[in-house]
C-alpha cells in the first residue's frame, strides 16, 4: 500500500492503491510520507499482488536465449493468444504488410530477418491483444473508489477497453457514453475556457505519425502550444544537447553504421531490457571483431554475453556470444567526467602522436576547440577520478580503446540525460566525437536510445511545446490557420497548471501519466483539480482512476488491429530511433467494434471543438494519405511521402549532420560546448537513486513481480546498494529501511519499509524500481537545462526501518 498524510501515516482498512485523495505538502521542511505495507500484504508495489516469499539471486545465464524463450511462452499462454501471438512474432516488423512493434524504437532489419523481435516486444504485443476484455458491464460492477483499491497489474488486466465512457459523479461508476457526444462534451469544454492556453494536451510515444501530426494541428488551431510529451521525461537533453552541437535534434548513426564500427560505447542504458533488440547488433560486433563497452554503474546482462533466440543454431548449442569487451562503472552522473577524461587523455598523447585527434576534420568542420582544449587540460586527473568514481588507469584503458578505433559510434540512454547536466554530458559525448572526426562518416557518430516505439517520430511531426518558427510559419501557411507563437507547457509544468488551476483541461494520447510523471501524489493532486480529463487509451490504467471532475475515457485502436476507414485498410507510420520511416499495417480484427482509430478520435475532437474549421477533419479521418499529403508539405524530409513510405524499408529523413552540413547550429559549424564539470560526489550519508524498470515491466505496465536479470522474484519495494554502503549504516541483507529523498527546496519525501539489497553498483550510489519510486521526486527537482526530472539523482539517506523489529 502507498498511503500519504502530510506529517505521519495511518493506515487505512484494506485500501491498497498507490495514491490517496489527500493534497501533497510542497512548503519547505515538510515532510511528506509514503507507506509501503508488507507482511500478510505481500510485496507488490505497483505489480501483481501476492504472498509468495521474495528472492534474490545473481543472475548467471546469457540476455535472451531460453530465459527468454521461456518467458515469451508464458506471456503467450497467460493472455490466451498461444496461435495469434505466435503469428504476430511472424509480422511483427516486417516490411510488406507488417506491423510495427509498439514496443521500443530499435531499428527494424532490413536484411530479410524473420523474427526480428525481443522478449519485451512479445510481451508489450500480447498485452495489447489479450483475449480479456473491459466492458461497460464491468465499470457497472466497480465503482471509481473501489477500483483506487485494485493494484496498477489488476486494472491493466482486467483488459481491452471497448467503448467510450464518462464518469457520473453521482454514482461515482463509469458510464457509456455515445462518442458523438464524447466528442461534443470535449468541444464544449474547451470553449468554455477563458484561454486556449487552459488547457493540455500530452501525448506518450505510441501515438503514430499521422495521429501526431493532427494532435498538434488540432491544439495550435484551438490556440496553444501546450503539448508535453514523454520526450520532456526522458530524451529531451538530447535534444536540445545535439540541436546546439549539431543543428539537429537527433543521432546521426544508423544500423548500417553500427555494423560497420570498430568500436561502440553503450552509456547508461540496460539494453537487455530497454532495446533487446540492440543485442543482435551487439553480439555481430563482437564476432566481427570490433570492441564494445558498456558505461553504466550497475553491470547488466547485456554488458556480458547472449543467445539471440533467432539464431537456431547457437540457441541448441546453446552458445554464448560475447557482449562485451570492457564495462565501466562509472557514478551516477560522471558520465560527462569519463568523457572529459578520455579526452585529456587524448590531448596528452599529442605531443608523440599526432593522430591522436582529426586536426584536419576539427579545423574544417568545427568551432569553439582551443577553448574546449584549454578546459580539458586545466582538469585534473585527481578531479576526474574523484568524478567518475574510476581510477585513472580505467579511464586510459578506455581512451586507448577510442585512440585505436578507426570508426566509433557512442550510443545513450536515460542514465546519461535524467541528471541536472543531461545537455553538457551529451554535448561532452559529442565533444567527443568531434575530436577524433567520428561524425558524417559510415560507422561513426551520435546515437541515442528511444526507449518507445515513435517517440522520435512524434517530435518530428510537430508535437513539441518550444516549436520554431520556421516550423509554425510552414504549417500556418499550408494548413490556413494561426499558430500561437508563445512557447507551451511541458510535463513539469503541466503538472504545477494544473495544481494552481491554471491547466483545466488535460487531454491524454496514450501513456499513465498519473505513474509516469515525477512527484506522484501532487500529480494526482493536479489531475483530479481539472474541469476534464481525456484518456485514449487501449487499456484501463491508473490515469482513469485518478482524473478530473469529469472524465472521459475514449478507447483506441491497437497497433496490432486492422484498421479500416471509408477508404479501406490504412496503414499509418513511425519513425524509429535512427531516422527511419516506415508503414505499419494491423493484422486483428478489433477488440470490439466500438473503437475508433486515434485519426479518428483526434479529427472527432477538433470538429467538435473548431465546428468553423477549415481543415478537413472527416477526410483526414477516412483516408490517412490525405493527412500525408498534408504532412509532405509542412514536414522537411517527408516529401513524396505516401509513395516512400510505402517502399519495404520506408525511407531515412535527411539528415543534413551526417553529411557535414552544420548550417543550422548558431556558427553554421559542429560547435564543442565548454561547460564546467559538475560535482557529482554525494555529501556525507546521502547516496545517489537512480530510478529504473525492472525487466518484467514496459514503461509505467508492469508484467510481474519479477526482474529475471537481476535475479529478483516477488519483489519491487526494494533498493539495491552497495555492500558496504549497507554495512556502514548497519544494514543487513534483505532488512527493511527507510528512504527520505530530499528536494532542492528542502522538502523531505519518504518511502518506508523497503527491502535492502546488495548489489554490484559504485559505493555511494543506489537504485531502485520506477514508478513506484516516483513518489520521492519532487516537483522542484528538475534539470534547469532540459526541464527534465532528475530520475536518475536522487538525493536519498537509507536507514533501518522503525518497524523492522515487528516486521
Amino acid at each position: 500500500m502507498a498511503l500519504q498524510t502530510d506529517e505521519t501515516a495511518s493506515e487505512r482498512g484494506q485500501h491498497d492503491g498507490p495514491l490517496s485523495r489527500e493534497n501533497a505538502g510542497r512548503d519547505s521542511g515538510k515532510v511528506v510520507t509514503t507507506i509501503n505495507r508488507n507482511g500478510e500484504q505481500g510485496q507488490f508495489g505497483y505489480g501483481p499482488r501476492t504472498k509468495r516469499p521474495y528472492s534474490q539471486e545473481d543472475y548467471e545465464h546469457p540476455a535472451a536465449a531460453w530465459g527468454a524463450a521461456r518467458s515469451v511462452a508464458n506471456v503467450l499462454m497467460t493472455q490466451r493468444e498461444p496461435v495469434l501471438g505466435t503469428r504476430a512474432m511472424f509480422t511483427m516488423n516486417q516490411e510488406n504488410g507488417g506491423f510495427d512493434c509498439p514496443g521500443c524504437a530499435w531499428p527494424d532489419d532490413q536484411h530479410g530477418l524473420k523474427l526480428d523481435l525481443c522478449e519485451n516486444g512479445v510481451k508489450h504485443t500480447t498485452w495489447e491483444m489479450t483475449r480479456k476484455r473491459t466492458t461497460a458491464e464491468f465499470f457497472a460492477q466497480h465503482t471509481v473508489t473501489e477500483l483506487e483499491g485494485w493494484t496498477d497489474y489488476a486494472l491493466e488486466n482486467v483488459g481491452r477497453l471497448t467503448q467510450p465512457m464518462v464518469y457520473d459523479a453521482e454514482t461515482d461508476h463509469y458510464v457509456p457514453i455515445e462518442w458523438d457526444d464524447a466528442f461534443a462534451l470535449v468541444g464544449e469544454t474547451l470553449r468554455g475556457l477563458d484561454s486556449p492556453d487552459e488547457a493540455s494536451f500530452y501525448t506518450s510515444g505510441r501515438l503514430s505519425n499521422e495521429a501526431t501530426f493532427l494532435y498538434q494541428l488540432w491544439a495550435r488551431e484551438f490556440g496553444t502550444n501546450n503539448l508535453p510529451d514523454c520526450s520532456n521525461m526522458c530524451h529531451e537533453a538530447s535534444g536540445r544537447a545535439l540541436q546546439a552541437s549539431l543543428g539537429t535534434g537527433k543521432g546521426t548513426s544508423d544500423l548500417e553504421d553500427w555494423d560497420k564500427a570498430d568500436l561502440i560505447f553503450i552509456m547508461g542504458n540496460n539494453a537487455a531490457s530497454n532495446a533487446p533488440r540492440m543485442l543482435t547488433a551487439l553480439a555481430d560486433a563482437e564476432r566481427r571483431g570490433a570492441k564494445v563497452v558498456h558505461i553504466n554503474p550497475l553491470v547488466e546482462a547485456a554488458s556480458n554475453g547472449t543467445i539471440v533466440p533467432h539464431e537456431i543454431g547457437q540457441m541448441a548449442m546453446n552458445k554464448v556470444t560475447d557482449t562485451t569487451s570492457m564495462n565501466v562503472q562509472v557514478r551516477p552522473g560522471g558520465d560527462l567526467a569519463l568523457m572529459r577524461g578520455i579526452a585529456k587523455a587524448l590531448f596528452e598523447r599529442l605531443p608523440n602522436d599526432a593522430q591522436a585527434i582529426d586536426r584536419e576534420f576539427i579545423d574544417k568542420h568545427t568551432h569553439g576547440f582551443e577553448e574546449y582544449q584549454r578546459i580539458v587540460n586545466e582538469t585534473s586527473w585527481d578531479e576526474l577520478q574523484r568524478q567518475t568514481g574510476l581510477l585513472k588507469a580505467q579511464i586510459l584503458q578506455v581512451a586507448e580503446l577510442y585512440r585505436n578505433a578507426e570508426k566509433t559510434v557512442i550510443s545513450w540512454c536515460l542514465g546519461v540525460t535524467q541528471h541536472e547536466h543531461g545537455v553538457d554530458a551529451v554535448r561532452e559525448i559529442v565533444n567527443l566525437l568531434l575530436m577524433r572526426g567520428n561524425i558524417g562518416r559510415e560507422g561513426t557518430g551520435p546515437s541515442p536510445v528511444r526507449g518507445h516505439s515513435n517517440v522520435q517520430g512524434n517530435r518530428t511531426c510537430g508535437i513539441d511545446h518550444r516549436p520554431t518558427a520556421e516550423f509554425l510559419d510552414k504549417l500556418d501557411d499550408v494548413c490556413g490557420i494561426t499558430s500561437p507563437r508563445e512557447h507551451g507547457l511541458d510535463t513539469v509544468t503541466t503538472i504545477e497548471g494544473m495544481v494552481e488551476g491554471k491547466v483545466k483541461v488535460f487531454v491524454s494520447m496514450g501513456g499513465n501519466f498519473v505513474l509516469a510523471a515525477p512527484d506522484t501524489e501532487l500529480t494526482a493532486q493536479g489531475l483530479r483539480n481539472t474541469d476534464l480529463t481525456v484518456q485514449v487509451s487501449t487499456k484501463l490504467n491508473r490515469s482513469h482512476i485518478v482524473h478530473g471532475k469529469n472524465a472521459l475515457i475514449l478507447p483506441c485502436l491497437g497497433r496490432t488491429e486492422k484498421d479500416i476507414q471509408k477508404s479501406g485498410e490504412q496503414c499509418v507510420s513511425v519513425e524509429d530511433a535512427m531516422s527511419m520511416v516506415h508503414h505499419s499495417f494491423g493484422m486483428k480484427r478489433p477488440a470490439s467494434p466500438y473503437l475508433m482509430s486515434e485519426p479518428a478520435i483526434l479529427s472527432g475532437m477538433a470538429r467538435a471543438t473548431l465546428p468553423n474549421s477549415a481543415t478537413p477533419w472527416e477526410e483526414y479521418a477516412q483516408n490517412y494519405d490525405t493527412i500525408r499529403d498534408t504532412m509532405q508539405e509542412v514536414l522537411p524530409g517527408f516529401e513524396d511521402f505516401n509513395r516512400r513510405v510505402r517502399l519495404p524499408h520506408g525511407f531515412r529523413i535527411h539528415q543534413p549532420a551526417r553529411e557535414l552540413d552544420f548550417s543550422k547550429t548558431s556558427t553554421g559549424y559542429a560547435n564543442f560546448s565548454h561547460a564546467e564539470m559538475p560535482d557529482v560526489v554525494p555529501d556525507g550519508e546521502s547516496l545517489i537513486l537512480q530510478t529504473m524498470r525492472s525487466h518484467d515491466q514496459w514503461n509505467t505496465t508492469i508484467y510481474s513481480n519479477n526482474d529475471r536479470y537481476r535475479g529478483i522474484k516477488n519483489l519491487r519495494t526494494l533498493i539495491f546498494m552497495n555492500p558496504d554502503d549497507m554495512r556502514s549504516r548497519g544494514i543487513q541483507q534483505g532488512d527493511l529501511v527507510d528512504i527520505t529523498a530530499t528536494s532542492k527546496t528542502g522538502v523531505h519525501r519518504r518511502l518506508e519499509k523497503y527491502h535492502a539489497l546488495a548489489y554490484n553498483l559504485p559505493q555511494g550510489s543506489a537504485a531502485g524500481y520506477m514508478p513506484e519510486m516516483n513518489v520521492l521526486i519532487g516537483i522542484e527537482d528538475y534539470s534547469t537545462q532540459s526541464e527534465q526530472p532528475l530520475m536518475k539523482n536522487i538525493r536519498v539517506t537509507v536507514e533501518p526501518s522503525e518497524a523492522q523489529a515487528t516486521a
